[in-house]
């Protein structure tokens, strides 16, 4: 079988954790994939939609299409697969207002009808999709677990580390808590706060460790600290979030402390792997418990390496094949 992975952006991290870590696992089980960049001309464009004919199906990641492209996709692909794991049906930057049919609306609708199948990163999203297709399926975003057990020299200090992690995009996010960070950074003198981005922010009462964002160092920067923040905003557009950063700091044995948004409800335990905090009070005593029980950080954090697998992007893999199978 020969599949055609039409991506807007392969360096995204949607397409990385949906897309690129499953390739060897699509190749191994006969399905020859060919990834490519969907251009912004027309032309090019064209080009691209022209060779979905030399494909058993079209593999189309998070892009919604426009009338044309649509008509193009219609006529020359034998099977489309339309993937996403965001709310792409509404505006991020104004969640609540209602949304332009011309921008997001009708794109998604005509993306999803167009679909012979639709794969779905949570049932919030596939929800919305099951209006317009009834061939919907859903499939987690995962992650390679076994990446995350790696062996850390002993902390040379006292210090206990809060971590968040993100796009500059969502940063957001994390200063929406800053008022419950800044009053447990004034009752422990002993907390950080690590930032893993490419943007910062600055906190008066608790330090902030700022630390780049990169492929090859994230990883140990999330396994040398001790509690996952997740932080997120309730709205129409947050609700369709997958909690990839809750698998993450799952997988690199921390407890965390998220907002009861979406699928964070899922994947954290309450009182298990750790917390879910609501409001500004709870935040400050759940993390405040944390900082005060090493056991608890310890315990939650086993937990929580445990239930990750679940997640592993090796059994998730297998999902997609069969998935793909199925549709073709």
């Amino acid at each position: 079988m020969n599949l055609l992975i039409v991506s807007y952006n392969p360096t995204r991290p949607s397409f990385r954790q949906r897309i690129s870590c499953y390739l060897d696992i699509l190749r191994a089980n006969e399905i020859n994939c060919e990834v490519v960049h969907y251009p912004r001309g027309s032309l090019d464009r064209y080009k691209v939609i022209r060779k979905a004919a030399e494909f058993d199906a079209v593999f189309l990641q998070k892009k919604t299409l426009n009338c044309l492209d649509a008509m193009w996709f219609r006529h020359h692909a034998k099977n489309v697969i339309f993937d996403f794991d965001d709310a792409v049906m509404y505006d991020n930057r104004h969640p609540e207002k209602k949304p332009s049919r011309r921008k997001h609306t009708k794109p998604f609708k005509r993306t999803v009808k167009l679909a012979k199948m639709v794969i779905a990163g949570n049932p919030y999203l596939a929800e919305h999709a099951r209006r317009f297709n009834s061939n919907v399926e859903i499939l987690p975003t995962g992650l390679d677990t076994n990446a995350y057990k790696l062996k850390t020299a002993p902390k040379d200090d006292s210090k206990v580390r809060l971590v968040w992690i993100g796009s500059n995009s969502t940063l957001g996010y994390l200063e929406e808590i800053k008022p419950a960070l800044e009053e447990v950074g004034s009752r422990f003198d002993n907390v950080v706060l690590r930032i893993i981005c490419d943007k910062f922010i600055h906190m008066r009462n608790i330090p902030i460790e700022k630390c780049a964002w990169s492929e090859q160092t994230q990883i140990r920067d999330l396994v040398t600290s001790d509690i996952g923040l997740a932080p997120l905003p309730e709205n129409r557009f947050t609700k369709g979030k997958c909690g990839f950063k809750i698998l993450q700091y799952n997988a690199a044995s921390l407890p965390v402390v998220a907002s009861p948004v979406g699928v964070n409800s899922d994947y954290v335990q309450e009182g298990v792997t750790g917390f879910l905090a609501e409001d500004h009070s709870e935040w400050v005593d759940k993390i405040s418990r944390l900082l005060k029980e090493p056991e608890l950080r310890e315990k939650m954090g086993l937990s929580a390496s445990k239930e990750v697998q679940r997640w592993d992007f090796k059994v998730l893999g297998e999902q997609l094949v069969k998935l793909i199978k199925k549709c073709v």
